[in-house]
């Protein structure tokens, strides 16, 4: 598998998504550095970025939105395939300039406290992660999610 070390400007697709043991996932939208000679439907390239680094983790759920133009810096693993994605492992995030105030139609994310949630209109179910991204749980309705809250922090003696 071919890997380097580089350095990525793109926009934020959508709200990045807390993934396991503390990491956190987004899409990058990349432009050609000639998109002028390009056709007007030449496609962008999407980068697919993953860090599980604790500052940056934090920086993905708590201040990115979709629309944010960032410099992304890491190990960058050419996909397998045509067609596939590339990935990208983040050790460094740099923000260049912030979109508009998204108008989120369909999800919401939320903070309680320590922990964040993804109100979805399609479903009464809510996910809730700790703000680290860590897996909490699955309540069955938005007046569920304190009692979810509570019994985490029980089990896991009050640490978010």
């Amino acid at each position: 598998m071919d890997t380097k070390h580089c350095a990525v400007d793109g926009w934020v697709d959508a709200i990045p998504s807390p993934g396991p043991r503390g990491t956190a996932t987004f899409d990058l939208i990349v432009r050609p550095a000639d998109i002028d000679a390009l056709p007007d439907d030449a496609p962008d390239t999407v980068v697919t970025c993953t860090s599980g680094d604790p500052r940056i983790t934090h920086e993905l759920l708590n201040g990115i939105q979709p629309g944010d133009l960032l410099r992304v810096t890491g190990i960058l693993v050419q996909p397998p395939a045509p067609g596939e994605l590339a990935r990208l492992t983040v050790d460094a995030l740099e923000v260049l300039d912030t979109g508009r105030i998204p108008v989120l139609r369909d999800m919401v994310m939320d903070r309680y406290g320590d922990y964040v949630v993804i109100f979805d209109t399609d479903t009464d179910t809510v996910p809730v992660f700790n703000a680290h991204g860590t897996w909490v749980g699955l309540a069955e309705n938005p007046d569920a999610i304190a009692i979810l809250i509570d019994i985490h922090e029980r089990v896991n003696g009050g640490d978010a």
